[in-house]
């Protein structure tokens, strides 16, 4: 590291996970099944249509993509805003709402770049814990927003890297305590059981809720790095204060917008994943493990002496898995039957 990195980010470690080449890849919660030909074709159109138009910038307030995100969640266009992946989304809203002396919190375990946008906003981080089944009450939140008293409060529902999500009783409590903005993640929101709402039901009661989401997961369009959230407008208006400018390409825009436009056919895999998530769950509990209840694409189980041990041990069989930094804990992508196959009968030989 330079002598010139600001100080609060020294010896810190860049975000990544592992890009090993292994047979089974099961460590960074991407969709397993690849574009469908069908849409990889329309895809192709729509970048083909726009190539000779690159000499100009694109829309920078991608309404057309803002239209196809809001027909998909049911809510008004005014109420969408769209990046390079919800991340972007994320540090703008801390840019724009918090930074130097407004503290941002949040619930470890939880997402790790959270705290990481955090720092580089300049914006302190608070972590209000969790139960020690990962879980979250409504009175240990409301507790830890009395307590910090943050300009933003991080909610994950779906939680990464648990896999458990929040009633909505906990979200309710913690958006009548009117302290700053509630930001619910929901980058795994489609894979959620059924009776597990979402929190885009609470939008139009609650101007200071922010629901974020991906479609980087269930959409299995994680390469073209598209995020986006629903809010009450006046917030999309703030954050298009720091919004850099045409910070979505023309080509990022028109894969979305073909990609939205077949959300049926690219969604088809999500029942297939969800059945291999719970084939996860109740073979490894099954078999003598821990294992979190999960709503997402992933499945947090353990408990290990050394979970490093057990992380090396599956690789040597050709399956990488994530170590999250949890103690005695590991995490696992759910993905195709083959692969879930693959790791069951690898977690066999560790027993």
């Amino acid at each position: 590291m330079s002598s010139y990195l600001r100080d609060d980010l020294q010896g810190l470690s860049a975000y990544g996970a592992p890009q090993l080449d292994v047979p089974v890849r099961l460590n960074t919660n991407e969709n397993s099944y690849g574009v469908p030909d069908e849409l990889a074709t329309a895809i192709e159109r729509a970048l083909s249509a726009e190539i000779r138009g690159l000499n100009r910038y694109p829309d920078r307030d991608a309404v057309e993509l803002r239209d196809a995100l809001a027909a998909y969640l049911g809510v008004r266009t005014e109420q969408v805003w769209a990046a390079n992946g919800s991340n972007e989304v994320q540090q703008q809203l801390l840019q724009a709402f918090a930074g130097p002396g407004r503290t941002a919190l949040g619930f470890v375990p939880s997402y790790s770049m959270h705290p990481l946008l955090a720092l580089g906003t300049a914006t302190p981080w608070a972590d209000g814990g969790r139960l020690p089944d990962f879980t979250l009450s409504a009175e240990h939140v409301v507790e830890q927003i009395r307590k910090h008293q943050p300009a933003i409060t991080f909610l994950c529902s779906p939680n990464n890297p648990t896999g458990t999500a929040l009633p909505l009783d906990v979200v309710e409590a913690a958006l009548q305590e009117q302290q700053g903005l509630i930001v619910v993640d929901e980058a795994y929101a489609e894979f959620r059981r059924p009776e597990t709402p979402s929190a885009l039901s609470l939008l139009d009661a609650y101007p200071h809720l922010i629901v974020t989401r991906t479609m980087s997961k269930a959409f299995a369009f994680a390469g073209a790095r598209l995020g986006y959230l629903a809010a009450d407008a006046s917030i999309v208006d703030d954050i298009q204060l720091v919004r850099l400018p045409y910070h979505l390409s023309a080509l990022t825009q028109a894969a979305a917008r073909a990609a939205l436009a077949h959300s049926d056919l690219l969604l088809g895999t999500v029942n297939t994943i969800k059945e291999q998530r719970d084939r996860i769950v109740t073979s490894l509990r099954a078999a003598g493990f821990t294992v979190a209840d999960s709503d997402a694409n992933f499945v947090l189980f353990g408990e290990f002496a050394d979970q490093k041990l057990a992380w090396q041990a599956l690789l040597d069989q050709g399956v990488l898995v994530r170590d999250v930094g949890l103690t005695g804990w590991l995490r696992v992508t759910a993905g195709t039957p083959d692969e879930t196959t693959a790791f069951l009968e690898a977690m066999e030989k560790l027993r």
